[in-house]
């Protein structure tokens, strides 16, 4: 129990901050929402996806291969040293390409005058490859204080500049107040792109990483020996193509939609508002992927402590079972309260017409995460090809669904697609992990709890409440009594002091 807290200690500190800092960072939906239409914000639903996949890319698989070959302390430099260099040559050649063949990237992705974004995004995208070693030293170093006020302070950085280019830029150059400004603000300021500014936030917030991360940058020495890196890249090479095929898995809808989209699809709505509106919707989502993150921060340090420890499985077992059992919950809650979280961050309603997407969007987090859990196995054993396998056969999977539910369901095909790649993946990687590193995981119980909460939201989907004052405390009391009796089957595992507080409410 006491290897268990200190997992879940980990996962606190990188979980909290990081939702914390997320959730933060969501609120700037509000604004977004508010400002803009859906079809100027399909730009950005696209940009984003291409960065998400370039960081793979541009870090390709070296964070894990850190872990792996940096376990001795003093070997940790000498390989933060390598790896680092690595990452800076792959990011500043690819970056440097995208910026300029800019022009030709923007006609690739039918945004042909946002020339402009598509370079600032090229920077961001070479900056965050270069921090995601880093970071990654702050894992293993077990510095999670530095990490969370360094991701902390870059989110408000963003949310500030935010606020700053899109209200406060726009009102001094609508002459609403400090008109002396206005000509100073008139240099920089273009209205025409006012979404754009989006991204200039981001980038400019990226680049405080530097300054941020400055003392891990101090120490480093841009080195590079064929001979050392040769194992790290036969170790991470499968891994760069597990993660590929896993961020495409990930990805690929919003990359896709507007070209698997059929004209007209939904009436009176351009293909354009359509990827507007599934890109903010999917947002809604981004509460389970961050659950998710923050676990992985701490568990992959973690899993490759216990490597040498024959009993290990058990261990992974109950992370798993408790991993399932808050995922789960958090499943349900999101979905019962949809109309409140639409209420409060879509703040147009041409927005809550995506709704539908966001519980199948969840599972498929909810399976991915799994994945990610039972992915250990493959990790420790140096069986890294069956991630990759399993990962391509996911991303194929996703891809030839959305080729065929796309068309018929729109994207709401997108959502099940995801739900189904993330299914698939998850079994596959169970039954090869069983064969090759068995842990006794509690099949039924998981099953269970899954097929309990989905019959619960299903079950309150069928009753739609449209007044919030009715709904929102409805909704809230079946979520209590499905984390009550969450908590009561569980009774016996919870520590003695919940189990007392527990049995004083039963009586």
């Amino acid at each position: 129990m006491s290897v268990l807290k200190k997992l879940a200690g980990e996962t606190a500190t990188y979980g909290v901050s990081t939702m914390l800092g997320r959730l933060l960072n969501y609120l700037l939906v509000i604004l977004h929402t508010q400002l803009f239409r859906p079809d100027q914000l399909s730009v950005q639903v696209q940009l984003y996806a291409y960065a998400g996949l370039s960081l793979v890319i541009y870090t390709f698989g070296m964070e894990t291969a850190y872990f792996r070959f940096a376990r001795k302390e003093n070997d940790q430099q000498k390989y933060y040293n390598l790896i680092l260099s690595a990452v800076i040559l792959v990011s500043v050649f690819f970056s440097g390409l995208m910026f300029v063949f800019a022009e030709q990237a923007a006609e690739f992705i039918q945004y042909p005058d946002d020339v402009l974004l598509v370079r600032w995004m090229a920077i961001i995208m070479a900056t965050d490859g270069i921090v995601s070693i880093p970071f990654a030293r702050l894992r293993l170093e077990k510095k999670g204080k530095k990490f969370v006020m360094a991701r902390v302070a870059n989110i408000l950085i963003n949310i500030g500049l935010n606020i700053f280019f899109l209200v406060v830029c726009r009102d001094i150059y609508q002459g609403q107040y400090l008109t002396m400004l206005k000509p100073a603000v008139d240099l920089f300021y273009d209205p025409a792109i006012a979404p754009g500014y989006i991204i200039l936030a981001n980038l400019i917030a990226n680049l405080m990483f530097f300054w941020l991360l400055r003392r891990e940058f101090m120490d480093f020495r841009f080195v590079f020996s064929m001979e050392l890196f040769k194992p790290v890249w036969v170790y991470a090479f499968p891994i760069l193509i597990m993660n590929l095929a896993a961020v495409t898995n990930y990805l690929f809808d919003r990359m896709a939609l507007q070209y698997l989209l059929p004209d007209g699809f939904y009436a009176g709505r351009t293909t354009k508002e359509a990827i507007g509106i599934y890109g903010q919707c999917f947002k809604l989502s981004i509460f389970m992927n961050l659950a998710i993150q923050a676990f992985k921060y701490a568990a992959e340090p973690f899993f490759f402590s216990k490597a040498e420890d024959k009993n290990a499985p058990p261990v992974f077992a109950e992370v798993m079972k408790w991993f399932i059992i808050i995922c789960v919950v958090m499943w349900v809650g999101i979905c019962l309260n949809l109309d409140l979280l639409a209420e409060l961050f879509l703040r147009k309603k041409i927005y809550h017409e995506g709704l539908a997407i966001v519980p199948w969007l969840l599972l498929g987090f909810l399976f991915l995460g799994i994945y990610y859990n039972l992915a250990a196995w493959f990790k420790l054993t140096d069986k890294t090809q069956y991630g990759t396998y399993i990962t391509i056969t996911g991303a194929a999977t996703t891809a030839a669904l959305n080729f065929f539910l796309v068309p018929q369901l729109g994207y709401l095909g997108c959502a099940l697609a995801f739900a189904g790649s993330g299914l698939l993946m998850m079994s596959l990687c169970y039954y090869f992990g069983q064969k090759y590193y068995p842990v006794p995981y509690q099949v039924g119980s998981a099953i269970g709890y899954m097929v309990a909460g989905g019959l619960l939201i299903y079950g309150s989907s069928l009753f739609t409440i449209s007044n919030l004052w009715i709904a929102v405390p409805y909704h809230m009391l079946l979520f209590t009594v499905f984390l009550v009796g969450t908590l009561l089957v569980e009774k016996d595992s919870l520590p003695l002091r919940f189990r007392r507080m527990l049995g004083s409410r039963a009586e």
